[in-house]
């Protein structure tokens, strides 16, 4: 999705489970971002594969999900490093495009936001910042390990719900808890609301766009 002007930023926004890159689509216009700030916006699609906890039915997922305890219990490591990858490249593709990778930034929802972190926190160069909604952070453990140190300062905004019944309020205010152990400084803001975006959410990632794209 591009803009009118040419863009100087992009954003690349995955979608969570079951759902598909036009998932986000209708957001974009709902942001109001500012004339001077023009990112194109990248909606990929996860690859469709059987999903273990959906009984082996097949959707679009990021990677594959064994049980409802989430993050807490067996992860798809396999599968969250391809899906990284895959983000790895689009990055790489806008930055051949002549976007800047720290006009770069990293989206995504419940599945989606998982990878965002996963991909964001593991790339090589300095990237503008990783939004993530409704998630969690995957592969806790190997961040320390894995994390590039091009990305330590990353902005970080984590928007989750209250009443999420599908990722656990408790499950992401420990992921925030890790990252702060960790050195980074994500910023929290939570909302009385399910798995799911409200209007007051729309409005504070609008800012924080607004913030780390700041205009050229």
């Amino acid at each position: 999705m591009t803009p009118a002007t040419p863009p100087t930023a992009s954003v690349i926004w995955l979608h969570g489970l079951g759902a598909d890159g036009t998932d986000f689509v209708p957001m974009v216009p709902e942001l109001r971002l500012p004339d001077n700030v023009a990112p194109r916006f990248i909606f990929p699609n996860a690859p469709v594969r059987p999903v273990t906890v959906n009984n082996g039915m097949r959707m679009r997922a990021w990677y594959d999900i064994y049980s409802l305890g989430g993050a807490r219990d067996r992860e798809d490591a396999a599968g969250m490093r391809e899906s990284a990858a895959v983000v790895h490249g689009l990055i790489d593709a806008e930055r051949a495009a002549g976007i800047s990778a720290g006009r770069i930034v990293l989206a995504g929802f419940s599945q989606g936001g998982a990878i965002a972190f996963q991909a964001g926190l593991r790339y090589t160069e300095p990237l503008a910042g990783i939004l993530a909604l409704s998630t969690y952070l995957p592969l806790a453990a190997t961040v320390a390990a894995e994390a590039t140190a091009a990305n330590r300062e990353i902005p970080i905004l984590m928007c989750h719900g209250r009443e999420d019944p599908i990722v656990s309020l408790e499950l992401a205010e420990k992921s925030a808890d890790i990252l702060n152990d960790l050195g980074y400084h994500p910023r929290w803001l939570d909302y009385p609301m399910e798995h799911s975006v409200c209007a007051a959410e729309v409005l504070a990632i609008s800012q924080w766009l607004t913030q780390v794209l700041p205009p050229v």
